[in-house]
Parts: C-alpha cells; structure tokens; sequence
C-alpha cells in the first residue's frame, strides 16, 4: 500500500507578474501571516514572464524561494495572460484548501488569513473578498460596478457584488471538480461560474482595495470587451449543461 501524501493545510498562489519591486517584501508579510496563524502553509510564487521582456520578476521569485523550502516558484514563459498564470501556479499546489492573491500589495495579504478562517468556520467551499474600498480610479470602478451588474443579471442566486476580487480561496475536492479553460482575466468569473453550477457555499468579505503607483494597470480596454463576451458565452453554456 502506498503512503498518503501530507498536504499542508493552505496554498497560497501569489500571482507575481512584473512584481519584481515589491513581490519580497509583500512575500515577507505573507510568511508572517501564516507563522503567526500557526499554519502549514506552502506559498506558490509564479513569476512567469513574457519572452524577451525587461522583467527581473523571475529572478527576484526564484531567490526568495531558494530561501525558503515552504516557498515553490514557478517561471516559465507566458503562454496565456492572468488565467494562465493562475492556471499554472494551481497545478503546483499541493494543499487542502488554495488560495490566491496578486503580489503587487493592492490586496491585504492579511486577507489571506481571513478568507481561511471564514472558509474554517462556516464550511465553505469557496470564500471570497468584496471590495468595499478602493482606491484605483473612476474610471476602474465604474467598469467594476457594471461589470458585477451584468454579471449578476446572467447568473444570479450569488454574491456578485465583485467577481473579480482576491484573495479567493478554495477546497482542493472544489478544485478538482473544476475544468479551468479561461487562459485570460475572465478566469475569477470563471471559478464562480463554476461554483455556482456545482451549488457550492460560498462566503464573502469585505475588504479595502489599495492603489498602486508602481505600474499601470495590465487591463486593457480590449480585455473588458473579452469580459462581456466570455459572459454571455458562459451563459449559453451554462443552459447547455442543464
């Protein structure tokens, strides 16, 4: 008979994409997060990157985790935008619950911890935040707000107030229940589709946006065009699989 493998109680993904200035010390006050919860955690660093680019991000992910034997890095060149990344930062993960989160700081890793703790509590399958405060612009937040409306006309019956937000956070028999096809920015709505379609529990909370100086924003117009379309794409699926 063969050994069970111990899985740690959380994975935490941290999407790195051109983070290279700030995914250390963000990384830093993740550790101290999870230590403090008292946690077997593993941390996922994907700093995948795109080929030929200026980007120290794969580098800087690479040493923080040869730092640290609880940290896993995973660099490879782009085929796919966020999804993919994401996508590819799952597939390395080997806890029972899987969380993820950008590494830029515009999300509280401190979250990370929250989202679990509800996850703990109520027995969720998936436990998300909402964005009650942000600090990144009009112009974002009006595309949000609609975004989530429609979101919310297509597939209601769920707290679509912010689809998009992170951290998320997921069970392992929830993950492996799920056929993540989304290799772009449409994969949040994506897992909550899915969710949703399996009548999973789903636990929500509030959480504060912050702004970043840093870089600009890596959605571009053309991305939100691809929203509406995946949605409505999505929603005639979904009658399909009835």
């Amino acid at each position: 008979m063969g050994c069970e493998v111990e899985r740690p109680d959380i994975s935490v993904v941290v999407l790195a994409y051109r983070s290279a200035s700030t995914i250390e010390g963000f990384v830093s006050s993740l550790v101290a997060s999870l230590d403090n919860e008292r946690l077997d955690w593993e941390i996922i660093l994907v700093g995948n990157y795109a080929e030929g680019a200026d980007d120290q991000t794969p580098e800087v992910v690479r040493r923080i985790s040869s730092g640290n034997s609880r940290i896993k890095s995973v660099v490879r060149v782009k085929e796919g935008m966020m999804g993919w990344d994401m996508k590819s930062g799952l597939q390395a993960a080997t806890g029972k619950t899987l969380a993820v989160i950008d590494g830029d700081g515009q999300m509280p890793c401190t979250d990370v911890i929250r989202v679990y703790q509800l996850m703990r509590e109520k027995g969720c399958d998936l436990v998300k935040t909402v964005r009650v405060e942000r600090s990144d612009g009009f112009y974002r937040r009006f595309i949000s707000a609609n975004y989530n409306r429609l979101f919310n006309v297509l597939f209601p019956g769920m707290d679509a107030r912010d689809i998009n937000s992170k951290p998320k956070i997921i069970t392992r028999e929830l993950y492996e229940n799920m056929t993540l096809e989304s290799n772009g920015w449409f994969i949040d709505a994506e897992i909550m589709i899915i969710a949703r379609r399996l009548k999973m529990r789903i636990g929500v909370i509030e959480t504060t946006f912050h702004s970043i100086d840093t870089r600009p924003s890596f959605v571009k117009p053309l991305a939100i065009l691809e929203f509406l379309a995946n949605l409505i794409w999505y929603r005639i699926k979904e009658f399909g699989l009835k």
